[in-house]
């Protein structure tokens, strides 16, 4: 199962194209606009969400709302396309002012012009733009769909933004859905509201702010992936799909980098066995994941966001034309999008687990799939009496 996505932040439309989904799945249309709905929201977005409220519509393979073994397209209608219908016209003659010289500092701005020898930050800017990543997350959707189908759960949470960290053990105690109740997706309430306090902070004095999200995936048998070949491995797999979202600059499975100063005896995670739940692990240091494969533990992913680079007090750079000091150009942003980040983490996460199934346990057919599960569970259960 692979997805494509097509079309610019201010363009008419933005398309996803999924590709390798078996027949028979059920596909829910609104669930995947509750997630597209749910990377629009969150404390800090900036006024294009007030234009654009995202809802995808289904255009080919499914039937009845539920897949026909064919390529599934969706497709986002951009709202805000009628106001830059002269900017973004893809037929006639360019306005030559409505050029962009100024390239901001931490875009893909002024690597994309030298790359492409375009004379127009805007050639660039509007597929680079983070718009994209809600085509990400309607192709998520059907991806997510199949892991329901088998018995999987992919959810996330912010645990930081700037400098305000939320508290582990509050964290730990919070009730499920309180990530959900807070507008910054963080199951701290207290830390919340001191996130909302930075976020305002950050608004008044022209800033962005990052932060830290969690990606968790739980309902997952063991032996996802592989410990034989290097581009296969899931870890590597999950890391090259989180990465892959705008602004994220750091990834962990687990405990990550504090594993690095850890010995070895309180790095790794103790093998036990019960009778009825077979091996079981007392910690998740490794994040669920070990030597490439899944190892029947919960999946936790860690991802940390940049600020984004579009500030309303802009940083210096250069004018394309002049090679003269200029300010980097601004476009309409937001002040903090790490809890529209993770719903995208949802996404790219879903996709490369669902891979996995699909290569584990067939892909024409979701009887066939979940035939082949029940055996594979079946012959671990068997091990484990």
């Amino acid at each position: 199962m692979r997805y494509t996505t097509a079309g610019e932040s201010h363009g008419r439309a933005l398309v996803a194209i999924v590709t390798g989904v078996p027949f028979g799945l059920p596909v829910d249309i609104e669930l995947i606009n509750a997630d597209l709905a749910r990377r629009q929201l969150g404390y800090g977005r900036g006024g294009r969400m007030a234009i654009e409220t995202d809802r995808a519509t289904i255009l080919s393979g499914v039937r009845f709302g539920v897949t026909i073994g064919s390529p599934i397209a969706l497709t986002i209608g951009n709202r805000d396309w009628d106001n830059w219908t002269d900017v973004m016209a893809t037929v006639g003659e360019k306005q030559t002012t409505s050029r962009v010289v100024a390239p901001r500092p931490g875009h893909a701005d002024l690597a994309g012009v030298q790359k492409t020898g375009s004379e127009d930050v805007r050639d660039i800017l509007e597929r680079a733009s983070a718009r994209e990543t809600a085509a990400r997350v309607a192709a998520g959707g059907v991806a997510k769909a199949f892991l329901r189908s088998v018995g999987v759960t992919v959810v996330s949470y912010v645990t930081a933004i700037g400098d305000v960290v939320a508290d582990t053990a509050a964290i730990a105690r919070a009730d499920e859905g309180a990530a959900d109740e807070s507008e910054v997706s963080c199951p701290d309430s207290a830390a919340s509201e001191r996130m909302k306090r930075a976020i305002d902070e950050a608004r008044e004095a022209g800033e962005s702010l990052g932060g830290v999200f969690v990606v968790t995936a739980t309902g997952l048998v063991p032996g996802l992936g592989t410990y034989a070949e290097a581009r296969r491995r899931l870890d590597a797999r999950l890391a090259a799909a989180v990465m892959s979202i705008p602004a994220i600059k750091g990834f962990e499975v687990g405990d990550g980098f504090a594993l690095a100063g850890a010995p070895g005896s309180m790095a790794h995670d103790e093998i036990l066995f019960e009778r009825g739940r077979g091996f079981v692990r007392p910690t998740n240091h490794a994040g669920g994941l070990e030597g490439g494969m899944t190892n029947g533990e919960p999946l936790v992913l860690r991802a940390a966001m940049k600020p984004i680079p579009t500030l309303m007090t802009p940083l210096a750079s250069v004018d394309l034309d002049t090679l003269e000091p200029i300010d980097a150009s601004r476009e309409r942003s937001d002040v903090c999008a790490v809890p529209a980040a993770a719903v995208v983490a949802e996404a790219e996460v879903a996709f490369v687990l669902a891979r996995a199934y699909l290569g584990k346990f067939g892909s024409d057919s979701m009887g066939d799939i979940l035939h082949a599960r029940d055996a594979y569970l079946e012959r671990l259960r068997r091990a484990d009496r």
